[in-house]
């Protein structure tokens, strides 16, 4: 008991500044795009979790395990790092290093647009990012690559904090199939992802002028539930502008369609009334 409390403090006295240090500064963890990144973030948990568990062990070895001699040996307490750990942080680093190369030629190509996102009244960017496309849909392959590797990591917690005196779990050695096959799939995904049309943000003035703001609105046409409208465009920002018809009210959905390739729908909804000030007395 007092080995597992022990590993705990010293989880919470690594993770603590850590993500006290992304909740000031996300940045560390955002792509060049302003959004928060599914790869660079499970990369960096898995970081903090290997280098938790060695420092565990080591903390344990040289007090409660008896010292230098325990680390040695066919069975020593390090004896599941090559075949089962390092496949484990192995497979998210493969699929950051990849995904960011492969992002990085498709914006350069132009075969995939980037928009930047909308800011946030906080100035911080929200988690759901985490499992979302840049239209901030629900992406499934993005949402398995998280549950599966939390999951992952959950096991690995739960089995060292149950028995720390035996060094790294010896769990099986395809677990890092739990990783490695969502990283690839999450790496497939950036390559075949289409480059759609994004949409950001639609907004909507008194004088009942509409403005779209996202990317890759290349010869755009905008539709305002499934029906046209004269749409121009701002050369230097990309953004849309159109005027909306008299019998439009919100909520509609717009949707950008450019060379053949349609957004995401873009759901505009009324912004909510201001509250009325309630009479004194």
């Amino acid at each position: 008991m007092a080995s597992a409390l022990f590993a705990l403090a010293l989880l919470a006295a690594l993770a603590g500044p850590v993500a006290l240090r992304l909740y000031r500064r996300p940045d560390f963890v955002t792509g060049r795009d302003g959004r928060l990144s599914t790869s660079t973030t499970l990369a960096l948990a898995w970081t903090v979790i290997l280098v938790w568990l060695l420092l565990a062990i080591l903390g344990y070895g040289l007090t409660a395990g008896g010292g230098v001699a325990w680390f040695r040996g066919e069975h020593g307490p390090l004896a599941a790092l090559t075949p089962v750990y390092l496949p484990l942080l192995g497979g998210p680093y493969i699929a950051l290093i990849a995904a960011k190369t492969v992002v990085g030629i498709r914006v350069e190509n132009g075969t995939l647009a980037k928009p930047a996102p909308r800011p946030t009244a906080t100035g911080r960017r929200p988690l759901r990012e985490l499992i979302a496309n840049d239209s901030g849909r629900t992406d499934l392959v993005d949402l398995q690559y998280v549950a599966l590797s939390a999951v992952t990591m959950l096991y690995v917690v739960l089995f060292f904090l149950s028995d720390v005196g035996g060094g790294l779990p010896d769990l099986p050695s395809e677990i890092w199939a739990l990783t490695g096959a969502p990283a690839g799939a999450y790496l497939v995904n950036k390559m075949a992802t289409r480059g759609n049309p994004v949409i950001t943000h639609a907004a909507v003035t008194a004088d009942g002028s509409l403005t779209v703001e996202g990317g890759g609105f290349t010869d755009p046409r905008l539709t305002l539930d499934d029906t046209p409208l004269t749409t121009a465009q701002d050369p230097a920002t990309g953004t849309l502008t159109a005027t909306l018809p008299p019998d439009a009210k919100p909520p509609f959905t717009l949707v950008v369609t450019s060379r053949g390739l349609r957004s995401d729908p873009y759901r505009y909804g009324a912004a909510p009334a201001p509250a009325t000030a309630r009479p004194a007395g």
